[in-house]
């Protein structure tokens, strides 16, 4: 081999390996969203450093689940992040009164879904009252 396909090949296999790294590690590092409920979640949970809007007395955390237009939410208070595709979360709401466990899935580059296991039913405020969420439900990535 000459020196310049050496090269050529060294520098192709570094830019690959290092594009594979972006990659990683950014499944749950996002902005995701409902539209039947109006919720999202907003999650890093790899450097766990967002802040809730208005209650930033809670410091850095993974994340949270908001509901569009008010300030309540779900604080995600762990996580552990199995693989690209799957963490278990636990979750607090913002009163401290109610927690759960769950797993947030990711189905594709687009789709994740959030499946709500022992503990409260998460429940946010739609016009006046309280709505119960359904222990699965899906988000899209936005």
């Amino acid at each position: 081999m000459t020196h310049k396909r050496i090269i050529f090949t060294m520098l192709t296999f570094l830019l690959t390996t290092a594009l594979h790294a972006q990659q990683k590690g950014n499944s749950f590092r996002a902005y995701l969203y409902n539209n039947t409920y109006n919720v999202y979640l907003r999650i890093n949970l790899y450097n766990q450093d967002i802040s809730i809007p208005g209650q930033e007395l809670y410091g850095q955390l993974p994340g949270y689940l908001g509901k569009q237009h008010n300030s309540f939410c779900w604080v995600i208070t762990s996580c552990k992040v199995k693989n690209e595709q799957e963490a278990e979360l636990e979750l607090i709401n913002d009163f401290g009164s109610e927690d759960l466990k769950a797993v947030l899935t990711r189905e594709n580059d687009s789709v994740y879904v959030l499946k709500q296991g022992a503990g409260s039913t998460i429940k946010v405020p739609n016009k006046g009252k309280w709505q119960k969420l359904p222990r699965t439900l899906e988000f899209i990535k936005k």
